[in-house]
């Protein structure tokens, strides 16, 4: 998979929750691939990090946002931006 295949799958998926709802990393991943969709989400992760460097999408841990230029270690969710 290509990097503009990711960001879109990304805006795709947190685009279709709304900007009230959350996803998960592994909700992109799953959209992207059936199978070995773990190998995608690190690079998920770096990708959903340049798009909240954007504005373009919110990454929460544990319910707020977090700043996408610090290192964001545990489980996120991603959610677009309002």
């Amino acid at each position: 998979m290509s990097e503009p295949a990711i960001r879109e799958a990304i805006l795709a998926t947190t685009t279709a929750a709304g900007p009230a709802r959350s996803v998960s990393t592994e909700d992109v991943a799953r959209s992207m691939a059936t199978e070995n969709w773990q190998s995608l989400l690190t690079r998920i992760r770096r990708e959903a990090t340049l798009l909240a460097q954007e504005g373009r999408i919110d990454i929460l841990r544990k319910g707020k946002p977090v700043d996408p230029g610090t290192d964001i270690r545990g489980v996120i969710r991603l959610r677009i931006h309002p």
